[in-house]
């Protein structure tokens, strides 16, 4: 399957729909197989204790399969995220950037599934582990 969106048509999509959020992540790797996108993290991703919080990983991990599954399947901004599980397994690093591997597992007609393993710049073990399930609009 080839991509129907490249890394600098997806960042412009997600100016023109998603403008509050868009320059805080930034696309760093994009083929079929794997999408990688970082999120560049600062004070307000912080939560006590000197972690990134729970929530700005969970945006990382929705924000980079939403942008997988629109480089498949084109611009549809009405793609929503059906349902989400995550692990949260270490500790990331407040000061560091993170970083969000996804993969598409299985891509169908009106459903696609998503794998992301989330990584803190400075630690080779993920932090974060999620799966996401997104209903695909119907053309039409």
């Amino acid at each position: 399957m080839a991509l129907k969106m490249n890394a600098a048509e997806l960042k412009a999509f997600l100016l023109l729909e998603f403008p509050q959020v868009a320059d805080e992540f930034e696309i760093t790797d994009l083929s079929t197989e794997r999408l990688d996108v970082a999120l560049h993290v600062q004070d307000k991703h912080l939560r006590p204790g000197g972690t990134v919080s729970g929530p700005s990983m969970f945006a990382l991990a929705d924000v980079a399969a939403y942008l997988h599954i629109l480089a498949l399947i084109g611009p549809k901004a009405l793609a929503v995220t059906t349902n989400c599980g995550i692990d949260f397994m270490r500790k990331p690093s407040a000061g560091a950037d993170l970083l969000c591997k996804n993969e598409v597992v299985k891509l169908g007609r009106s459903l696609a599934v998503c794998q992301s393993m989330i990584y803190s710049a400075d630690q080779t073990q993920p932090v974060a582990r999620a799966n996401l399930t997104y209903a695909i609009p119907r053309d039409g």
